[in-house]
């Protein structure tokens, strides 16, 4: 019989819906019926592309002899830490406290009024590999609790204590400043692999909002030697993972990590937020890489162009990552068929059924398929060894027919693909990893101009605003086949609102401000820390937990703080609002002690700090948006790397909405005789106007690194 997850609306619960373990999700009853008893919780914490969760269920909840004893002796909860980041905050805090490591599945055992005393990742079922068996476990804390739990109760408390302290570090109060900045690049160029690109060694993760932060060094330092090295560590950074088996070359797409150091075998799970946060930096570079002073040629970097990747990466979104309301889904799995990566590896043999021989020789040798393998059971990851124009000359072949070839077979080979039993996705929609999505796709639309890319973010923000808003205006974190729920955390409302305000850079549509500036004020009054700075994880009417959060370390997604730092900065900066301003430097001020002792966990605060710090050129255009100057105008402001600015751009004959939050950047600026009008301001000075399509691209290459 189903136990009591089969009412449930996550994918993650869901599958456990037919364990033997008498799972409650996190709730009124379950939290009572352990006070009632006096039963200990156990509490599992996962998401449904977890491939050991997958593991500890099929070897541990799925046995009926561990599910009893768990039934007799706890109150089993299962979460979705993707549904319930807060939980997942604390007890991974607690987690790692008490073993030193973190991960998922995590299994934490919980006192009645939710203190965690002991805790772990995943557990086999019995004894194996040094490692405690999950009964052995069960038994030694049933034990613990009957027979000694005086000292259990007092290690919770503990800590409790230490739970409840973190996220108050406290800095070296030296201020704000650019040094900070300068100390990151500095710690990021000792750990990257000059040999593969990355950070640090095996498993290796993509690290997108370093790669941001360390372009904005390359910008401020360009005409040195030091800015130089950061943009080569950048390019061989995305050239090496754009060229290897962490990316989907059939499909398009990024794996979530690849398990050794040279991006080849990827950890097969391919999530939202990864893929956005991606599309982003491998935009910035776009934007950079081909004005840059690292010769390519015809524009391409590495085996791959940067265009192509972007391209490909939002084309896999929009055809197998979308919802038809017009929202994104969270994840796809590792596995199929029950078997890791199953769904996107090859053998010669396989691509000859669909190739023929000569086409599939050609591709094999490419894409590295042979007999042997490189991966599991003889099974091949497509990944690019050499670039195309390196086999082109090597067997004397013409590249650009090579790659049409390539290409050609690439489209036979993922139809053939298609075919095959897909892993399994988790279909939610969760509002922050979208507000990823949606600002990557927008600017991806008017980047590429690509315009079915911002169409689709628009359509997805649309969707949420209609969908995922309370009646009282507040926002809602997820939402799955028709239902909306749990209240939206920080970092909800900060990247929505930083998409809204994307979304308004790329469209001039005035609408999208008021959205932002309703948000803004709901996350100012309900997320603040009025007391010492920085925003709370959670709304002050949330939930009663053992502790508030505060997020202010990056992990795979930028922290709650960094998110409403970088947004209240650029909102404020287009609206004029002092109080946003202030709200962001505050956030930035609680962020010190990260950004001084682990500057590596911090990527997108040091980048809400050089915003923060300046210049932050506002770059206003007067003009009509449909007309050809303007729009000329436009599209090379879009194509230059301008990191740190704002933009917005109003016709002043014109009869659209006009925002009354605008009003302050338009003040006193008037149209000259030809359109467009381009005043660029810093500081409160603004420089003299420049009018005329030529005279407006030279003002703006000038300003950033050139146009792409």
């Amino acid at each position: 019989m189903p136990n009591r997850l089969a009412s449930e609306t996550s994918p993650y619960l869901l599958q456990h819906r037919e364990n033997p373990v008498d799972w409650y999700p996190w709730g009124a009853e379950a939290l009572e019926k352990s006070k009632g008893e006096n039963r200990p919780i156990f509490l599992s914490i996962g998401y449904s592309a977890c491939h050991w969760c997958h593991v500890m269920e099929h070897e541990s909840f799925e046995s009926e002899r561990i599910a009893a004893v768990l039934n007799e002796h706890f109150v089993p909860i299962k979460v979705d830490r993707e549904e319930r980041p807060d939980l997942d905050q604390i007890y991974m805090n607690a987690v790692q406290l008490m073993t030193g490591r973190g991960g998922w599945p995590m299994s934490v055992f919980l006192t009645p009024d939710l203190k965690p005393f002991f805790g772990g990742t995943y557990w086999p079922p019995t004894d194996r590999m040094g490692m405690p068996g999950f009964e052995r476990i069960l038994h030694a804390v049933i034990d613990a609790w009957q027979n000694r739990r005086e000292a259990a109760v007092a290690q919770a408390e503990e800590l409790t204590r230490h739970l409840q302290a973190v996220g108050r570090e406290e800095g070296v109060h030296q201020g704000l400043r650019r040094d900070l900045i300068d100390v990151a690049e500095a710690q990021l160029r000792r750990s990257f692999d000059f040999t593969h690109g990355g950070f640090g060694t095996a498993p290796k993760f993509p690290h997108p909002m370093d790669v941001k932060l360390l372009l904005r060094q390359w910008h401020r330092h360009q005409n040195d030697g030091r800015g130089t090295q950061n943009l080569e560590m950048v390019m061989l950074t995305l050239d090496k993972m754009a060229a290897g088996g962490i990316y989907d070359h059939l499909g398009g797409g990024f794996a979530r990590y690849s398990v050794d150091e040279r991006w080849l075998v990827p950890h097969f799970e391919k999530m939202l937020y990864d893929n956005a946060l991606l599309v982003g930096a491998y935009l910035d570079a776009y934007l950079v890489g081909q004005v840059s002073n690292l010769s390519q040629d015809s524009g391409q970097v590495g085996n791959l162009s940067y265009e192509e990747v972007i391209r490909q990466t939002c084309d896999y979104i929009l055809r197998d990552m979308t919802d038809e309301a017009g929202g994104f889904h969270s994840t796809e799995d590792a596995d199929s068929e029950g078997e890791e990566g199953k769904f996107y590896v090859w053998t010669p043999r396989q691509i000859e059924e669909v190739l023929g021989h000569d086409a599939a020789v050609q591709f094999c040798y490419v894409y590295d398929v042979s007999d042997q393998g490189n991966f599991e059971h003889g099974k091949s990851i497509l990944n690019l060894p050499k670039t195309i124009e390196q086999c082109a000359k090597l067997h004397q072949l013409d590249p650009a027919q090579l790659a049409a070839e390539l290409k050609e077979s690439r489209e036979k080979l993922l139809a053939a693909r298609n075919e095959r039993v897909r892993p399994a996705k988790d279909d939610k929609i969760l509002v922050n990893w979208n507000g990823l999505m949606i600002d990557s796709l927008a600017l991806a639309g008017v980047i590429l101009r690509a315009p079915q890319y911002l169409e689709a973010a628009a359509k997805a923000a649309t969707f949420i605003l209609e969908k995922l808003t309370r009646p009282d205006g507040r926002l809602l974190h997820t939402y799955r086949h028709g239902q909306a729920r749990l209240d939206a955390y920080l970092d909800d409302y900060a990247c929505f609102i930083n998409l809204l305000v994307t979304l308004y850079e790329t469209t001039f549509d005035e609408g999208w401000i008021d959205h932002a500036v309703r948000l803004a004020d709901i996350m100012v009054a309900r997320f603040a820390d009025k007391d010492q700075g920085g925003f709370f994880f959670t709304a002050d009417d949330y939930e009663q937990l053992i502790t508030r959060t505060k997020d202010l370390h990056d992990s795979s997604v930028p922290s709650g703080n960094a998110m409403a730092a970088t947004a209240l900065v650029r909102l404020g900066k287009l609206t004029g609002r002092q109080d946003y301003l202030g709200a962001a430097e505050d956030a930035l001020h609680a962020g010190l002690a990260v950004m001084e002792r682990s500057p590596t966990a911090a990527g997108q605060m040091l980048i809400a700090l050089d915003r923060f710090l300046g210049p932050m050129p506002e770059i206003v255009v007067l003009g009509n948006p449909a007309g050809k100057e303007t729009q000329e105008a436009i599209s090379t402001l879009h194509r230059c790397y301008i990191p740190g600015r704002v933009v917005a751009c109003r016709d002043p004959a014109g009869n659209r909405y006009r925002s009354p939050h605008l009003e302050s950047i338009f003040a006193g600026k008037t149209a000259g005789p030809s359109e467009p009008t381009v005043f660029v301001c810093r500081d409160f000075t603004c420089q003299a106007p420049v009018t005329g399509a030529e005279e407006v691209g030279k003002l703006l290459r000038s300003l950033g690194a050139g146009e792409a």
